[in-house]
């Protein structure tokens, strides 16, 4: 019984870890870089999967070949119906683990005849409980994940990896960049003429 309490308060700091960083929609600390003043270079990635590391390998290169670019990067959110899947399931898996580690039998509530999975699942109840947490985690991932990659220069879109369908090379990010920096001094060079 201890072993499934522990099973239970790590499922559930893991839980509350997972919705602040994935279903609030904004990481736990805002990746920017607070000292540059010039154009902002904003990230919005899938807070789901590697793409952080990418960012983070990014931004690196970004900041020292141009040390006046703002870089700041946030989660890009799915669909508010995947969100709202994705909490209404971890919600569901913690009671759901609640009601094996106790004992009690939901479908005597409704007047149904439990179903054989259920009775295996109090039988096994570490087995039940981490298939629940697993499968849930699973399915809340997916849908979670958008897999994006969204690259705006003072939200004006770069490049957007839902579009592309793959993630820009380093060298393929400092070309767009260098033509858009060029492009804004020469926009900023020509006079303007008040009629």
């Amino acid at each position: 019984m201890r072993l499934l309490l522990l099973l239970l308060v790590a499922a559930s700091a893991v839980v509350r870890s997972e919705a602040s960083a994935n279903l609030g929609g904004v990481p736990n600390k805002r990746l920017k870089m607070q000292y540059a003043t010039g154009p902002l270079l904003k990230f919005q990635i899938c807070g789901v999967g590697g793409y952080r590391r990418v960012f983070e390998e990014y931004m690196r290169v970004i900041s020292q070949r141009y040390p006046d670019i703002r870089i700041e990067g946030e989660n890009y959110l799915p669909q508010p119906i995947y969100r709202h899947i994705a909490s209404f399931l971890s919600i569901f898996k913690l009671v759901l683990i609640g009601l094996i580690i106790v004992g009690k039998d939901p479908f005597a509530f409704f007047g149904m005849q439990a179903p054989s999975i259920w009775q295996w699942g109090q039988e096994n109840k570490v087995y039940a409980c981490m298939m629940v947490f697993f499968l849930s985690n699973m399915i809340e991932n997916q849908c979670m994940s958008t897999g994006a990659f969204e690259i705006t220069l003072n939200d004006v879109p770069v490049w957007s990896k839902l579009e592309s369908g793959h993630l820009p090379s380093m060298q393929q990010l400092v070309q767009i960049l260098d033509n858009e920096m060029k492009l804004n001094v020469h926009m900023d060079s020509i006079p303007h003429h008040r009629s």
